[in-house]
Formats: structure tokens, C-alpha cells, sequence
């Protein structure tokens, strides 16, 4: 079973579904993971605000607070005593993360690690992975992709004294058309063949909320000889994956979305055991990387140790780290499976809810393997008016533009997160919206 594919038994057909504000209600009169709500801050100004924008920054863990706080005080009563003998020495302090994160996104724990920031793990993946030799040159990359990913692989490719206008291959929808279709991907990747080095795809597309299946692209792009990896920033904590599985070469994430960690949370990377085992990759290097067994030698030669944090420059920043233990606490206690089945359940009401509204398109993907907890609402006229009259009716969402120039047009993403939205917030947000746009008809 693929990344995106998992937990397609919970869905409800539409013979099922029901306007009726008691169908909401009993949903969550039976729903086992209620009780995950009370361990969050929710941002709410009034009891019945929504919060339905997990998909851009997560709400508090309540035991980050207490996690942070016993480091703070630890630091103040131990100085650099902490290191080994704080409650959770600071030296191993990054192991705590392994297990968690593993089951998370489908992995071993050696091939998972905590670090840096999204585009910072980029960079430094791409300095492994994307090696250009002889006519096997390019890189293909989604048009339209997160700007972070494009500015990142745009320069990281003129930094290695290449043209990215000429190397970097871009692929966008067909004409009409918002998302991209499998084959189409597939295709291109055949089409370029030994001219490709890599491939770098998003787990979920940050606009359209599309799902990509991890598993068939990684396929198809090691049957021509290149390496695949993945932006998961939209995917980890919504999606079931199965990276170890799917046989991703490498993926990057980060943890400030889903898997609520905090305003700029450490982030995190998956590297394939296959080449965590290989210790002559290029890489950039930093102490933290070196063989722990050897470390404090202090010797000038870099000896990476066979686990992915031989991709990591320095020991971690333990009071950003702290949100982050709390929060995979959660997910572990919830289960990512359970998680998913419930988001299912969650965006196939919300879906049902919003479809037939007039001036009002849901561009993400039906078929619940192609998409996770997102819904995007393409909006034909004064969307941006609109999407502020959501919110001062108590509907926390967020705007993107088109991309279109079309004038008044705009998505609004709807992200109802399993571990602290009800179903009654998806009954109700689904009347704000509707009510909102049929008042300014």
C-alpha cells in the first residue's frame, strides 16, 4: 500500500453523508480520538471560532509549554552540566526523536533525522542527490511549486556552475486544468531519460492540495536512472506514509504544519538506508554528523556515521526541539492510521457540504488517494472580500492567490486537522462558507 493510499476503508459515500447538523454531531458522539482536542491551545477569540488552518501553522501542544519550561530550568540550575545530566540529556537529546518521527512517515530510525529548517535540508540534500554527470543533467520540478522550493533549486543548481533556465525542467497541468496528472509526470520522466538526474515532487501540492502517489513516481523515475525526492511540508501528520517502502531516495519536511511544533520548528529529512550505508556520498559536513563513537576525538577527517544524521551540521537547538517531543507524543498516542481515517471521514463532509455553491469550484482531488485534509476553493469573484468575511465570521482559514491574474479570483484552503477539529466544525464552517457567498451573490 502507498503513502497516499492508506485508510481508503474510512471513507463515507455520499449515500451516507448528510446535511443534518445531528449527522455531524453523532460523528463525534463516536468518534475515539475526541479527547485529543482538549490537549491543544486552540487560538479561538470566541467559543465557537474555527480553526481550520493546521495546514499553515499548528495550535500548541499543551505540554510543550511544561517541556520547555523543565529545560529552561534546567539550564538555569545545571549550565553545561545539562549536556549529560539534565532530565533529558541535551547531548543525546535528538535520539528522543527518532521513533516517533519513523512512525510517522513510514521509515527506520536510522534514516530519519531532525534538523535545520525546510529549505536548509534542501540544500544540503541536494548537495547529495542531485549530481549531474555527462548528458544525465537535469532536474525536474513541478511548475507553480512552493517559492521556497523553486528559489532553493534555482540557485542551488546556478551554484554548482550550471544554467538552472536550461537544466532545471519544470511540469505544470494540462491547459484548464489544476492538477497534475500521474501519467503526464511519468511521461516526462521518460521523456527526458538518461538526461535525468532528479526528480523533486511534492508529497501534497501546497496550493491545490493534491496528492502524489510516492511510491509510483519514485518508480518511475529509478526505471530511468535518476533519483527522486520529496517536499512533504503539506504531507507529514496528514497523510499515512511509507517512505522506507516506497523507496524515496530522500524527503524533507517541516514540522510547524501538521505536526504542530511551533512557529519555525526544527524540521526533519528521511534519507533511504541505502544511502545512509554509503559513507562516501558527498555531503556537507558538520561536527554533529561525525561518528559519535568518535566525535570527541576532535580529529580533522569527517567520519559520517551510517545513520541520517550524518546529514546534520550541529547539535540541536534543545528549546526548539522541546515543542516538537511534545507534539510526536501525540501522534503517537493517536496513531497516524486513526488519523487518517477520521481526516477522511472529516474532508469527504466538508466536500459534501460545499459542492453545487455557485462561484465556488473545489479544485483538490475527490478520489481520497489524491488528496489529505485539505480542501481548496477556487474562488471566481472578490475572493480576497470573501475570504475576509470567512474569518470575521469565526472561520480561521488562509488565502492564496490563483496564479491565474484573473481579477477577483482566489483559493481559500480549508484544513480540518483530525487531532483537534470536530465534525460539528466542519458542519459549521461549511454554513459559513456557504452562507458568506450566497450573501454576496
Amino acid at each position: 500500500m502507498t503513502a497516499t493510499h492508506s485508510g481508503a476503508s474510512a471513507s463515507l459515500t455520499a449515500a451516507e453523508l448528510s446535511h443534518d447538523r445531528d449527522f455531524a454531531r453523532a460523528l463525534d458522539a463516536a468518534d475515539e480520538l475526541a479527547g485529543f482536542r482538549a490537549r491543544f491551545a486552540l487560538p479561538l477569540r470566541r467559543p465557537d471560532d474555527i480553526y481550520f488552518v493546521g495546514n499553515s501553522l499548528g495550535p500548541m501542544p499543551l505540554a510543550a509549554r511544561a517541556l520547555v519550561l523543565e529545560e529552561l530550568e534546567d539550564w538555569s540550575k545545571l549550565g553545561v552540566a545539562g549536556h549529560l545530566g539534565s532530565r533529558r540529556p541535551w547531548y543525546s537529546y535528538h535520539e528522543q526523536l527518532r521513533a516517533p518521527l519513523a512512525r510517522l512517515v513510514g521509515a527506520r530510525e536510522h534514516e530519519v533525522v531532525a534538523m535545520n529548517s525546510l529549505t536548509a535540508n534542501i540544500h544540503l540534500l541536494l548537495t547529495t542527490f542531485y549530481r549531474p554527470s555527462g548528458r544525465r543533467t537535469k532536474l525536474l520540478l513541478e511548475k507553480g511549486a512552493f517559492p521556497s522550493d523553486t528559489y532553493a533549486v534555482m540557485t542551488h543548481v546556478g551554484a554548482r556552475g550550471l544554467d538552472p533556465e536550461r537544466e532545471v525542467v519544470e511540469i505544470a497541468p494540462r491547459a484548464g486544468e489544476w492538477t497534475l496528472r500521474e501519467e503526464d509526470i511519468e511521461a516526462r520522466i521518460a521523456e527526458l531519460g538518461e538526461t535525468l538526474a532528479l526528480v523533486m515532487l511534492p508529497g501534497i501540492q501546497y496550493r491545490t492540495g493534491q496528492a502524489l502517489d510516492i511510491a509510483r513516481l519514485t518508480r518511475a523515475s529509478h526505471a530511468v536512472g535518476a533519483r527522486c525526492g520529496w517536499d512533504l511540508a503539506h504531507a507529514v501528520g496528514n497523510l499515512a506514509l511509507s517512505l522506507h517502502d516506497a523507496d524515496a531516495d530522500f524527503a524533507v519536511w517541516c514540522s510547524y504544519k501538521y505536526v504542530n511544533s511551533g512557529p519555525g520548528a526544527v524540521a526533519g529529512a528521511f534519507i533511504h538506508e541505502r544511502h545512509v550505508r554509503d559513507t562516501d556520498l558527498p555531503r556537507h559536513a558538520g561536527w554533529w554528523g561525525n561518528d559519535p563513537k568518535t566525535r570527541f576525538r576532535m580529529e580533522d577527517r569527517f567520519v559520517p556515521t551510517q545513520h541520517a544524521d550524518a546529514w546534520s551540521l550541529s547539535n540541536p537547538p534543545i528549546l526548539a526541539v522541546a515543542p516538537l517531543i511534545a507534539s510526536l507524543a501525540e501522534f503517537d498516542a493517536a496513531g497516524i492510521a486513526r488519523l487518517r481515517a477520521k481526516s477522511i471521514r472529516m474532508t469527504a463532509l466538508l466536500e459534501f457540504r460545499l459542492r453545487g455553491i455557485d462561484g465556488l469550484e473545489i479544485i483538490t482531488p475527490t478520489p481520497i488517494a489524491q488528496r489529505g485534509a485539505q480542501l481548496s476553493l477556487l474562488i471566481a469573484h472578490d475572493a480576497h472580500a470573501r475570504y475576509e468575511a470567512f474569518k470575521a465570521a469565526g472561520l480561521a482559514c488562509d488565502y492564496r492567490e490563483s496564479g491565474r491574474g484573473v481579477a477577483g479570483e482566489g483559493i481559500v484552503r480549508l484544513a480540518p486537522a483530525p487531532l483537534f477539529n470536530t465534525f460539528d466544525e466542519v458542519w459549521r464552517a461549511a454554513e459559513i462558507v456557504r452562507d458568506t457567498i450566497r450573501r454576496r451573490a
